[in-house]
């Protein structure tokens, strides 16, 4: 279909407005100057199963913004000075340079580091730093359960809510699928804004009526029921709880590893420059 879509454009093209003014090179679709467009770069513009008007639309396009892109970067070159083109060049340059490098430093690391990361390792971590480690708002560690006022067995399930028995967890994990939404693990501390989205009747106005430590209610809407236990709050600007941070610290470890590895290439490349005489400064 991209061969048929390019060689009827074409034709059109040559027909209405003598799209080629110098003689084609082999298997080229349009030229800009001395800048050639050439049909293996469009061949997997069409989709598969694309029709015949919106294939030429889409090939037509692509030429069309193809050659402006061109047009644009000769008039630049003719136009722009050349204090200025070599700036760009140089920027152009750097560039390639830094792309090469932080390509092949990742590459070296992503082979070299160890992502593990021991639990006594976070723990020190964490207990060196932990003043650097403040919650930036609230935290909150609760368990709920939406479901409809009328629900069958609301007595049973209360009450299983109530206990801190597994065996009554497991009870009501069974039949979660009856609830609206649940949450049966209150040993996890939550952003405050995950609280929001879950119990849409407390908002930042009245969060103090719903949410303190040590806490349990029952909150009926028209048709639902929510059943809430707290079990504790963190404020904001506290420090942050370390099975909360843990995944944090993790990655600060792993970064620190990277950061170490990356100053170690640096200089072993460089070390072996010099010793193979490959690097040298002339005094």
């Amino acid at each position: 279909m991209i061969k048929k879509a390019v060689l009827f454009l074409l034709a059109g093209l040559a027909v209405s407005c003598n799209y080629f003014q110098k003689e084609a090179k082999p298997h080229a679709v349009a030229r800009v100057n001395d800048s050639y467009l050439y049909e293996e770069e469009i061949s997997k513009l069409v989709p598969a199963g694309t029709s015949k008007e919106d294939s030429l639309a889409i090939v037509k396009s692509y030429i069309d913004r193809w050659a402006t892109q061109k047009l644009l970067y000769n008039a630049a070159e003719l136009n722009l000075g050349a204090e200025k083109q070599e700036e760009f060049n140089e920027l152009v340059r750097q560039y390639k340079i830094d792309l090469y490098t932080k390509a092949y430093i990742e590459e070296l690391v992503k082979r070299s580091v160890d992502t593990v990361v021991a639990d006594t390792e976070l723990k020190a971590y964490y207990d060196a730093n932990k003043e650097n480690f403040r919650t930036t708002g609230t935290l909150v560690k609760l368990k709920y359960i939406h479901l409809l006022k009328d629900h069958p067995k609301f007595a049973s399930v209360k009450e299983k809510f109530s206990s801190n028995k597994k065996a009554d967890i497991k009870a009501l994990s069974d039949i979660a699928i009856q609830f609206k939404s649940y949450a049966f693990n209150d040993t996890t501390w939550v952003d405050m804004n995950q609280v929001y989205r879950k119990l849409p009747f407390i908002t930042p106005e009245n969060r103090d009526t719903y949410i303190s430590s040590n806490m349990s209610y029952q909150y009926p809407d028209s048709t639902d029921v929510y059943l809430v236990k707290v079990s504790k709050v963190l404020g904001k600007n506290e420090i942050s709880p370390y099975e909360y941070i843990r995944p944090t610290l993790e990655q600060l470890i792993i970064n620190g590893r990277k950061f170490e590895l990356i100053k170690k290439f640096e200089k072993d490349i460089t070390d072996d420059a010099i010793k193979n005489k490959d690097y040298e400064i002339y005094k």
